[in-house]
């Protein structure tokens, strides 16, 4: 991950914690090992997956996680990645807006949010199987990892009350 500057503190950032705020720990300093491996994991993750598929998969857990800090991040992000103003404003209401998204991306999506809301009905056979009739097997893996590092790193920025906006790099 990149580091960040906040500019409001003068002290730097990166993403998922490394600065306390509201007198919340600096997860990153008190926790280096752990952190560092939650990076090394989201870096795995996004290996050989499209840009735009990486951050319109942590928008909607972001989305979904109320995590205003990281859909702050990625949907600046998804922009630089060269990503439509018009996508990024559907992306929460993407079963609505399909014809806003590729069926790859639309499966995508329904398991993102299958997988971050799996606590209500585990993940349903039908998105399952739709993802892995569209991704290869190893791409779905990947899709599957960046799912799970996108809901930690949510919520850890919400555990440790991360500001939405600190995220300039």
């Amino acid at each position: 991950m990149t580091t960040n500057t906040t500019t409001q503190t003068g002290t730097s950032t990166q993403h998922g914690g490394a600065a306390a705020q509201h007198g919340r720990l600096n997860f990153a300093r008190t926790a280096p090992k752990a952190f560092r491996a939650l990076v090394g994991f989201d870096a795995a993750a996004r290996e050989g997956l499209d840009p735009v598929l990486v951050e319109l998969i942590q928008i909607r857990a972001s989305h979904l996680n109320h995590c205003a800090y990281c859909l702050h991040m990625h949907t600046n992000d998804a922009r630089k990645a060269g990503e439509s103003e018009d996508r990024l404003h559907m992306v929460a209401v993407w079963r609505e807006a399909r014809h806003f998204f590729t069926e790859k991306e639309q499966a995508a999506l329904a398991l993102t949010e299958a997988v971050t809301l799996v606590a209500g009905s585990g993940v349903p056979d039908d998105v399952y199987a739709r993802a892995a009739e569209l991704f290869e097997e190893q791409e779905l893996a990947q899709v599957l990892a960046l799912i799970f590092a996108i809901n930690t790193w949510n919520r850890l920025a919400l555990s440790t009350a991360k500001r939405a906006g600190t995220d300039e790099r």
